[in-house]
């Protein structure tokens, strides 16, 4: 079956697209001796047992991230792996809150992400839109301060917020302010919900934060009342299958949810997340649909039709890049 159809990733996190190789090559431009590292020791760090395990590789590829032209050079080898997959259009998370974190300024950062997009989009027929992501763990106060990033950058290849790391250290309820912020300023919303926590942290993304799209989402089968609510209102679900395998937020061995919400009549959305660092990539995601989990062609063709329609853009946009797809 041929997958190379025209589609959105909307749920990808920078940091976490950069190759062994490519941190590898930064590595040594930073002063690191050669064979210091070997691709294949860098690639035995992106293993996980546990979620909190992938949050602390997540942590240590980005300290290897240190300058601008690093975070240009990864936007760039990014965009050119998802147009040769035949990805249209993509919105993409960047850690704002990790930069702050590193006490890295995020202004010149963002500038250079955000000009390797506007370079590619004529070389490479892919539009690249950047969704500026606060960090639960680093608390309220941060995530507003992301929130501010993002406003001034809006207009600017910058379309809306999210809050991802760890649920239960940072439920929905501590963000209202900084969501409320964002939305007052035009911003679109996006939350990371029941990927580690339970149904309570979808219903808190929905009602406290005002969630446009759920982010992973895969424990709503978990509450027959929320899987109602999300497929009479068809809020999108972003998600990513292995690496819910891959982070232990669905177990190995175990069934994964995403036959059955699609069956239910959610309006679903494949992403790859975090593909180098879950070995996989947004093609290897329809791959697996098929597969593993019995999807059809027509069936996850209708998934690349639902990326589009579920993107942070105009009903115009929409409708010119669902016209791609036949």
């Amino acid at each position: 079956m041929d997958l190379n159809f025209p589609k959105a990733e909307l749920h990808l996190h920078l940091e976490g697209t950069v190759e062994p190789e490519t941190l590898q090559e930064l590595a040594l431009r930073h002063g690191m001796e050669a064979g210091a590292w070997t691709v294949a020791e860098i690639a035995r760090r992106y293993q996980y047992e546990d979620f909190l395990g992938f949050l602390n590789a997540f942590k240590w590829v980005t300290q290897h991230l240190r300058t601008p032209e690093d975070y240009g050079l990864v936007t760039q080898r990014l965009l050119e792996r998802l147009a040769a997959q035949n990805v249209r259009y993509a919105e993409i998370y960047f850690s704002a809150g990790i930069c702050r974190w590193k006490k890295m300024p995020v202004e010149p950062v963002y500038e250079a992400i955000e000009a390797a997009g506007r370079e590619a989009e004529p070389r490479l027929g892919i539009r690249a839109r950047w969704i500026f992501d606060a960090v639960r763990q680093f608390g309220p106060e941060e995530a507003e301060e992301v929130v501010r990033l993002a406003v001034k950058y809006r207009g600017q290849g910058a379309v809306g917020i999210g809050i991802g790391g760890d649920e239960v250290q940072g439920p929905p309820e501590m963000f209202r302010r900084a969501y409320a912020m964002a939305r007052a300023e035009g911003l679109r919303l996006t939350v990371h919900a029941g990927e580690t926590a339970g149904p309570e942290s979808i219903w808190g993304a929905l009602r406290e934060l005002g969630a446009e799209r759920i982010g992973h989402g895969v424990a709503a089968v978990r509450d027959p009342e929320l899987m109602a609510y999300l497929k009479e209102r068809q809020i999108p679900v972003e998600v990513n299958v292995t690496s819910n395998y891959c982070t232990g937020a669905v177990a190995a061995g175990a069934e994964h949810p995403v036959r059955r919400m699609f069956e239910a009549g959610l309006s679903l959305v494949i992403n790859s997340d975090d593909p180098a660092m879950f070995h996989t990539s947004i093609n290897a995601e329809y791959a697996r649909l098929v597969e593993r989990h019995g999807f059809s062609e027509g069936e996850v063709r209708e998934l690349a039709r639902n990326s589009f329609r579920a993107a942070f853009l105009s009903e115009a946009e929409k409708a010119e890049y669902l016209g791609l797809c036949v």
